[in-house]
């Protein structure tokens, strides 16, 4: 199984016809996007999965043209700009001719996100390339390859292009591993409770254990209520309490402090590269004042329970700790709001569904627009007070 905030996002981009539905056909050598000698065909972004050796799962996005036309040829443009945000590798395909302000505006666009593109210029079995868009790749070090999705040429260049400019390897970052030595004993909370997805662990959960069994630590699951329990049934102190947030007031009591504890948000904060930033996010908590507005962010667009943490807890728990009348507001799912500069603090979830890019940029933005943010578990342990310890086992 391939999780989809693991998997690398590359996005084809490019006017209408110039060939990006019959190219993901070419680079996949199947017949997974419709193509159609109509403009316009592709309308909102289309996801594809595909294994790009060596790199492993991918996403390719089939979008529609960044010349299409109309109010609703706007909002199909608007579509395909928001797949960027979570976009790791983008592929600007063009029919050879001169290029277009669409085009050109796309490529500093790219270049403004810091997304690592290349130009394909598709259809090189009907035409040249326009001696001029050559010029300006290479005076801009852009690069560049001509392709056919029709006799296949220059594909496996392409393809060798993509390889080249795919981000570092989730793989190479560690959870929760380099906080143990080999043979450590450690302990994870995990609640089953009404939020729970029926008969399986949450992918935070499944992901930390798996980190953990590749360093040779030794796991142990329990629920809250059995914690003191499993604790005792050790010899020796455990080394290490790794616990859902929703729990950590629950679980901070029972831990004694010797024993080094964190939670599964944190840990995730740490792992996308964000938690510096998400840990003096947290801080703007104690200078929220009556009125202000809280942003509560979550990735996924599930059904909301009675007792949600994002839309519920969280609000309640702010309340009460800063004792401040707040106004709170929920964006769910890949839409990140445009008006970020009406909140004083964004609280985002673990985002274990986005990844590592759309991520960085949404945090990006937000400190773009000077707006504090910080996470779920982050925000939960500051509010519950036990903020310092669980960050302490990663050296914040």
């Amino acid at each position: 199984m391939s999780i989809r905030g693991e998997r690398i996002i590359i996005t084809l981009l490019g006017k209408r016809n110039v060939g990006k539905s019959s190219l993901i056909n070419a680079i996949t050598n199947q017949e997974i996007a419709i193509v159609s000698a109509t403009p316009g065909t592709t309308t909102d972004p289309v996801a594809k999965r595909y294994e790009l050796v060596p790199i492993g799962p991918v996403t390719l996005y089939d979008t529609a043209g960044l010349d299409d036309v109309g109010e609703l040829g706007e909002k199909r443009v608007q579509s395909t700009f928001k797949v960027l945000f979570r976009t790791d590798i983008a592929i600007l395909v063009s029919d050879g001719l001169a290029f277009e302000s669409s085009e050109l505006e796309m490529i500093e666009r790219l270049k403004e996100l810091k997304i690592s593109f290349v130009v394909a210029f598709n259809q090189m079995d009907l035409r040249d390339v326009h001696q001029g868009n050559v010029d300006y790749c290479e005076q801009h070090q852009i690069k560049y390859v001509r392709v056919s999705s029709t006799t296949k040429e220059g594909v496996d260049e392409l393809k060798d292009l993509l390889i080249s400019l795919a981000p570092k390897a989730q793989a190479d970052r560690i959870l929760a591993g380099d906080l143990v030595e080999r043979g450590a004993r450690v302990v994870l909370v995990t609640p089953i409770d009404a939020s729970a997805p029926k008969g399986r662990m949450i992918l935070p959960q499944m992901q930390t254990v798996r980190d953990l069994l590749d360093h040779h630590a030794i796991v142990t699951f329990c629920q809250p209520q059995e914690l003191e329990a499993t604790l005792k049934s050790f010899k020796e102190p455990v080394d290490l309490v790794i616990t859902d947030s929703q729990a950590v007031k629950q679980v901070e009591r029972q831990v004694p402090q010797e024993i080094a504890l964190t939670t599964f948000s944190i840990l995730f904060a740490r792992y996308k590269g964000e938690l510096e930033t998400m840990a003096r996010g947290v801080r703007q908590i104690d200078k929220l004042k009556d009125g202000d507005k809280v942003l509560i962010a979550e990735a996924c667009s599930h059904h909301a329970q009675e007792d949600d943490i994002g839309t519920v807890k969280i609000p309640k728990w702010l309340m009460e700790y800063t004792q401040k009348d707040l106004i709170f507001e929920a964006g769910r799912g890949y839409d990140y709001p445009a008006n970020l500069e009406d909140y004083q603090l964004i609280i985002h979830c673990g985002g274990c569904m986005l990844n590592q890019a759309e991520m960085m940029r949404r945090i990006v933005e937000a400190e773009r627009r000077g707006v504090p943010i910080t996470n779920y578990g982050l925000a939960i342990t500051k509010v519950q007070g036990v903020f310092e310890r669980c960050v302490k086992p990663l050296g914040i």
